[in-house]
C-alpha cells in the first residue's frame, strides 16, 4: 500500500470500572494513541465509559464502536452525549444496524436523522459485507471493520473506496477492531472471545463463513510486545487500528497491554 499516516487506538468493553478507566486513558494518551474506544452492549453504554475516559484526558479522541441503532436511536445518543458533557469534536460514533431485518436499507435511511441529531460528530458505519462497505464509503465519515484478517480487511477497504468513487468523493478513513492478547495465555483469550462472536447472530455467522479461517485465529495472540507489534503491523489496510485489548479488567493488566501494543 502507498505510504500514509496510520493511527492507533485502544479499545475496551463498555462498563470498564471507573477506577480502571482513568489510569488506562492517561496511559493511552501518554503512549501516543490517537483515540480510546469502548464498545456498547445491552449491559453498559459505551458513551458512559467514554465519559470516564474524558475525565483524565485532554486531547485524545473518544470513540464508541459500535452502537446498535435498533436499541438506541439518534435522539437517545444525542441526549446521552449532552447528559455526559462529552465534547462532540473529540467523538467518533460508530453505528450499526443491530438485528434490523434489512440492515443495508436501514443504515441508508437513518443517516439523515443521525446527521440531524449528531451534527459535527464523526460517524463511522459498521461494515463487513461488500454492500455495507460500499455504503460506508459513499455516505458515512468512516467505515468500522470488525473480526477481519489483514487480507480480508484489504479487500473490504477496496469496497469502501469503490463506494466513495461511485459517490464521486474521496474515501473516508477505515477503522477496525483488532482483538489483541499478549502473554502466556494469549491464544486462549483470543479463542474465547472469538467463539462468542462466531455464533452471535446470522450476520456474524455469515461473516466468519466468508473469512474461512480456523477458530481462534482472527486477531493477534502474541507472546510479547515485539510479536504483538509484528501482528498489528500486518493490518496496513486500516487507517486506524483499534487494538481491542483482551485481558482482565484491572489497572495493571490493561495498562501493560496498552503499552505493549502502543504505536
Amino acid at each position: 500500500m502507498s505510504a500514509r499516516s496510520q493511527k492507533r487506538a485502544f479499545g475496551v468493553a463498555a462498563g470498564l470500572p471507573a477506577e480502571v478507566c482513568g489510569p488506562l486513558a492517561e496511559t493511552c494518551e501518554e503512549a501516543g494513541y490517537a483515540a480510546i474506544f469502548s464498545n456498547d452492549h445491552p449491559g453498559a453504554k459505551g458513551l458512559e465509559t467514554l465519559a470516564e475516559f474524558a475525565r483524565t484526558t485532554e486531547s485524545i479522541d473518544l470513540g464508541v464502536g459500535v452502537i446498535a441503532l435498533d436499541r438506541q436511536g439518534p435522539e437517545t445518543i444525542a441526549a446521552d452525549i449532552e447528559r455526559l458533557g462529552l465534547d462532540p469534536s473529540r467523538l467518533w460514533i460508530g453505528v450499526g444496524a443491530g438485528f434490523s431485518k434489512k440492515p443495508l436499507t436501514y443504515m441508508r435511511e437513518i443517516l439523515p436523522e443521525l446527521r440531524e441529531y449528531l451534527p459535527g460528530i464523526k460517524l463511522a458505519m459498521a461494515a463487513m459485507g461488500p454492500k455495507m462497505c460500499a455504503l460506508a464509503g459513499s455516505s458515512y465519515d468512516g467505515a468500522f471493520f470488525n473480526w477481519m484478517t489483514p487480507d480480508f480487511a484489504a479487500g473490504a477497504r477496496e469496497q469502501v473506496q469503490d463506494g466513495a468513487a461511485e459517490a464521486r468523493h474521496s474515501a473516508p478513513p477505515v477503522l477496525g477492531y483488532v482483538r489483541t492478547a499478549v502473554g502466556e495465555d494469549a491464544e486462549a483469550r483470543l479463542a474465547k472471545e472469538e467463539s462468542f462472536y462466531r455464533d452471535l447472530h446470522k450476520g456474524y455467522r455469515d461473516h466468519f463463513d466468508r473469512l474461512g479461517e480456523p477458530e481462534g485465529t482472527v486477531g493477534v495472540a502474541a507472546a510479547d510486545s515485539a510479536a504483538a507489534q509484528e501482528g498489528l503491523a500486518a493490518y496496513s489496510a486500516l487507517d486506524m487500528i483499534v487494538v481491542r485489548g483482551l485481558t482482565s479488567a484491572r489497572v495493571e493488566p490493561m495498562t501493560e497491554l496498552a503499552r505493549a501494543a502502543a504505536p
